[in-house]
């Protein structure tokens, strides 16, 4: 199991920048949870997708409007992950617990499972980002390369090209096999996963079994097969390129970082946590209203990252007073300012990573 630690010894970035940011919530009379604009949001987002999903499988629909309402529909599903699963499974959607636990689990209802991936994400991403050996987020290896310390194969060499179809089918993929896979190993990547309790077992296949039922054998029953699976894909490709993008020009563009932590090891990570994140996280088009708003604020990554209990919708106006921070300790505060930009940025990146080292 690879192991990592870091120098928290003589922090002080970040103890300055809570205070700071503890501050402007206290001046302000404001809650770090979400707001009536959140909730807004949420209403709007669950009742577009129930429209698409009633519309797709009630109806017979020319193979041009079944592509069409299938991506929309994968791309407003990512959304509600984005702005409601993610706020609610990290604490932050509301001050109330169970209506965190209950909102976290719409991420059961678009295929996955929210016990798993908070342990992924919460835990596992959010302590050690760009963490080779820990991360599962960029633990992608053969298919895709994405830091130098990672095995290259001759194939990487075209990873610029097909990367964006494997992202494409990566929600499939995370659906149908991933959750499996971590399920039965009780692993993610080379971390043990936390024990399950009998509830957790119970939702795991309850809701897996209605994924079925609703995404697979309801639309194939009213609209037949031939539909159904112009319809399945294209609401995949819709959901697993929207989720995939927005990862990672948030870590995997040639402004972050990375670090190595081999098997059996214990890696000691220079910096201190907070250092780390931002090193290895960057923003993207920033002032950009209408990404922030269906990214589910995930565009403000560095403010994410730093504060992860605090809801998306305060980023914008936290952003000022990060920078500020960082200009102050003079440490990295990575920005990418439009989404052409980081997109290039990304795949600029893979496309180096996936030339041939000098030492193979």
């Amino acid at each position: 199991m690879s192991k990592a630690v870091f120098n928290n010894k003589n922090a002080v970035f970040f103890p300055s920048l809570k205070m700071a940011i503890d501050k402007y919530f206290k001046e302000n009379n404001l809650k770090t949870t979400g707001s009536w604009r959140l909730y807004y949001k949420t209403i709007v987002l669950i009742v577009a997708v129930s429209a698409l999903y009633v519309l797709a499988i009630s109806f017979s629909l020319p193979v041009s409007i079944t592509v069409i309402t299938g991506v929309l529909l994968g791309f407003l599903s990512a959304c509600i992950g984005f702005n409601v699963m993610h706020d609610a499974n990290h604490g932050s959607y509301s001050s109330r617990k169970w209506v965190n636990n209950t909102l976290g689990l719409t991420i059961n209802a678009l295929g996955g499972n929210s016990f798993i991936w908070r342990h992924k994400h919460n835990i596992i991403h959010h302590t050690y980002t760009n963490v080779d050996g820990i991360d599962d987020d960029i633990a992608k290896t053969p298919f895709i390369r994405m830091c130098s310390s990672q095995h290259w194969v001759p194939m990487h060499r075209l990873q610029h090209l097909y990367t964006p179809f494997l992202y494409a089918i990566s929600s499939m993929i995370w659906i149908l096999f991933q959750d499996f896979e971590k399920y039965f190993k009780r692993k993610v990547h080379n971390t043990e996963l936390q024990k399950m309790k009998v509830k957790d077992h119970v939702v795991f296949w309850v809701s897996k079994l209605l994924y079925i039922l609703f995404y697979i054998i309801l639309p194939i029953w009213l609209t037949g097969w031939q539909q159904w699976l112009v319809f399945f894909v294209s609401l995949h490709v819709g959901l697993g390129f929207t989720l995939a993008i927005v990862f990672q020009l948030a870590h995997v563009v040639e402004e972050t970082e990375f670090v190595f932590a081999p098997l059996q090891e214990t890696t000691v990570i220079e910096n201190e946590w907070a250092i780390h994140q931002l090193k290895t996280t960057s923003n993207f088009s920033p002032h950009n209203k209408l990404i922030c708003w269906f990214a589910g604020g995930l565009n403000y990554q560095v403010e994410h990252h730093l504060f992860p209990r605090i809801s998306h919708i305060h980023y914008p106006a936290l952003s000022s007073i990060v920078k500020l921070k960082c200009e102050e300790f003079n440490v990295p505060y990575n920005s990418i300012p439009s989404f052409n930009q980081a997109v290039r940025s990304h795949f600029r990146f893979i496309k180096a990573l996936g030339k041939r080292p000098a030492d193979y």
